[in-house]
């Protein structure tokens, strides 16, 4: 099934210059391999068009189920001199978990169950 990250993950972004650092973590194991195969960096770039200006790096750090992307040239210049309104990149990881990705429907139950969605639901 077709799910926004948030379902399936979580984000953390900041900055170092004009690159913003967004790392992605997701609830499961089993998650964090379909992740692999459809967060690249390429989804990314594409998901940031317009705001990313630069290459998108990805790395993996499967002791966290955790990829962490740089996207460079995306902070108008950084934090000091950009006239941008999140010139720090903390509000990327939202913009992030906003993207679709396919799930199979099991692993979304999971990771609506270790995330405590379906109790809101």
């Amino acid at each position: 099934m077709r799910v926004p990250l948030w379902r399936v993950a979580f984000a953390r972004s900041g900055d170092k210059g004009d690159t913003a650092n967004v790392g992605l973590i997701a609830y499961t194991d089993a998650i964090y391999t379909v992740l692999k195969q459809s967060v690249t960096a390429d989804t990314v770039r594409n998901h940031f068009k317009g705001i990313c200006l630069g290459e998108v790096d990805r790395y993996e750090l499967p002791n966290l189920r955790a990829l962490n992307f740089l996207l460079h040239e995306s902070l108008g210049g950084g934090g000091t001199v950009s006239l941008m309104l999140d010139a720090q990149g903390k509000t990327f990881s939202a913009a992030l978990l906003r993207m679709e990705v396919e799930v199979p429907e099991a692993l979304v139950r999971e990771a609506d169950e270790v995330s405590g969605w379906s109790e809101r639901a």
